[in-house]
C-alpha cells in the first residue's frame, strides 16, 4: 500500500511540473470556451473514447457515474495520467508543428457502503491556446501594421461521482461538477517602434449535474452484456471580465489607455448532452464497446455572424482482448486495445463543419499481482481535425497518453494469527 501511495505522489509531482512545458496551439480553441477535453480514464482512450456501459472492478470510469458501483468493495482506487500530443497544422500555403506535454486527470474512488461507491477528482474541461498574426494595410499609405492575437487558459472541472447498486444487475449514478477557469485574449498592434496592447480576461464559474444508469444482461447470446445511458443537464456559467490596455511609446515610456475590472459578461450556456452505450464480454477474452452521444448546442447557445454552433454527435467503437485471467502469468494478463472515434464537432465556419476522427491502440500492463492488480495504461491515437476547404486549417495529430490505475486494499480487515 505504501508503495502505491509513493508512486501516486510521484506521478502527481511529475505531471504538474510538466504542464508548464506545453506549447500546444489550436486555432479552433478561439471559439466558445476552447477545445473540449478528450482525455479518458484508464484504457478508454485506446477504446475509441468509449465507456458509457464499461464496468471494471479496478479502474475509475468517468464516462458514466453508474460504473462506480462495479469497483471492488475493499479497494481504494487512484487514477492519474498525462498525455503528449504532436500535431502538424497546415493550410493551403503554410504548415506548423506543435508539441504538448501536460497533466490530464487526477481521481480517486472508494466505497461508502457496500451498495454505494464514490469518487473525487479534477480534470481539464476545455483548453484555449492559439496565436494568430494578422497583417493589414495602413489607409492612405503603402505601409502596414501587424496585429498579434494570442489566447490562453481554459475551464477546469472538479467532480464528485456516486454509483449505487439498486439490484444485482441495475446501478444508477449521479455526478456533481464545479466548473471554473479563466480565458485570456491579448492583442498587440505593432507600427514602427510603437505598439498597443489590449488584454481581455474572462472568468467563469458554474455547477453542473450528470446522471447515468447501467443494466447487465448475463446470458444475452452467450455473452455478458451491459447497457448504459447518461444525461448531462444544461449548465450556465456566469462570468466577469477584466480589460487592460497600454500604449508603448518607447522602451521606457508606457501609457495606460483603459482599465476596467470585474465587468459583467453574458453567461455561457453548456448544452444538454445524452449518451448511450453497449459493452459486451465475449468468451471471457474479448470485450466490445459501442458508444453514441449527442450534444444539443443549438438549443442553448446563440451563435454570431462569424461562426455557428451546431448539434454535435460522437460515435465510438472499442475492442479489448486478454488471452486469459491466469493470475500467475504476467503476459496473459496484458490487455490489448484498439478503437475508432468520429466527432462531428459543434462548430461550423464558412459553411464547413469542423469535425474530427481518430484511430487508437493501447496496452493495459499489470504492475502488481492479485485479482485486482494495479495497471499502467499506454494509449496511442492518430487523428485529424478540421479541413483545408474555404481557407481553413487541418490538424493531423499523434497523441500518446499514459495513466496509472493503482489499487489499494484499505478496507480489508487485518487477520490475526
Amino acid at each position: 500500500m505504501k508503495k502505491n501511495t509513493v508512486l501516486f505522489i510521484g506521478f502527481l509531482v511529475i505531471c504538474f511540473s510538466l504542464k508548464a512545458q506545453s506549447d500546444f496551439s489550436s486555432p479552433y480553441s478561439l471559439y466558445g470556451l476552447g477545445q473540449e477535453n478528450s482525455n479518458y480514464f484508464g484504457g478508454l482512450s485506446a477504446l475509441g473514447n468509449t465507456g458509457i456501459a464499461y464496468t471494471s472492478p479496478n479502474s475509475i470510469n468517468k464516462s458514466n457515474p453508474a460504473s462506480l458501483s462495479s469497483i471492488a468493495t475493499n479497494s481504494f482506487l487512484y487514477e492519474i495520467g498525462f498525455n503528449s500530443t504532436f500535431s502538424n497544422k497546415k493550410s493551403n500555403n503554410l504548415s506548423q508543428q506543435n508539441f504538448d506535454f501536460s497533466f490530464s486527470h487526477l481521481a480517486m474512488a472508494f466505497k461508502i457502503k457496500d451498495y454505494w461507491k464514490t469518487s473525487f477528482g479534477i480534470v481539464p474541461y476545455s483548453k484555449v491556446s492559439y496565436e494568430i498574426d494578422v497583417e493589414q494595410p495602413i489607409e492612405g499609405s503603402t505601409g502596414s501594421f501587424i496585429t498579434n492575437i494570442t489566447g490562453s487558459g481554459g475551464i477546469n472541472e472538479v467532480f464528485w461521482g456516486n454509483g449505487l447498486n439498486l439490484t444485482k444487475n441495475l446501478s444508477l449514478g449521479v455526478e456533481f461538477q464545479a466548473l471554473f477557469g479563466s480565458i485570456s485574449k491579448e492583442q498587440q498592434i505593432f507600427f514602427g517602434s510603437k505598439s498597443v496592447a489590449l488584454t481581455e480576461s474572462k472568468n467563469y464559474f458554474g455547477v453542473g449535474l450528470n446522471a447515468g444508469f447501467q443494466y447487465t444482461i448475463n446470458n444475452l447470446l452467450k455473452t455478458k452484456t451491459t447497457l448504459g445511458g447518461t444525461i448531462n443537464l444544461p449548465t450556465s456559467l456566469t462570468g466577469n471580465e477584466d480589460t487592460e490596455g497600454y500604449k508603448t511609446l518607447s522602451e521606457s515610456e508606457t501609457v495606460l489607455l483603459i482599465e476596467e475590472l470585474d465587468q459583467s459578461v453574458s453567461n455561457f450556456d453548456l448544452p444538454l448532452k445524452m449518451g448511450f452505450g453497449i459493452s459486451s464480454k465475449i468468451n471471457k477474452n474479448l470485450l466490445v464497446n459501442i458508444d453514441y452521444s449527442k450534444s444539443y448546442w443549438t438549443n442553448t447557445y446563440l451563435s454570431n455572424s462569424t461562426y455557428t454552433f451546431k448539434n454535435q454527435s460522437v460515435y465510438g467503437l472499442g475492442i479489448e482482448f486478454q488471452s486469459s485471467e491466469n493470475l500467475n502469468s504476467f503476459k496473459e494478463n496484458i490487455k490489448y486495445r484498439a478503437g475508432i472515434n468520429y466527432n462531428s464537432g459543434y462548430l461550423n465556419l464558412s459553411k464547413q463543419d469542423i469535425d474530427s476522427y481518430s484511430f487508437s491502440v493501447g496496452l493495459g500492463i499489470p504492475i502488481s499481482k492479485g485479482i485486482s492488480p494495479s495497471v499502467i495504461n499506454i494509449n496511442y491515437s492518430y487523428g485529424k481535425e478540421g479541413t483545408l476547404n474555404k481557407q481553413l486549417i487541418q490538424d493531423n495529430f499523434h497523441k500518446l497518453s499514459v495513466n496509472l490505475s493503482l489499487v489499494g486494499n484499505w478496507f480489508r480487515k487485518q487477520k490475526i494469527f
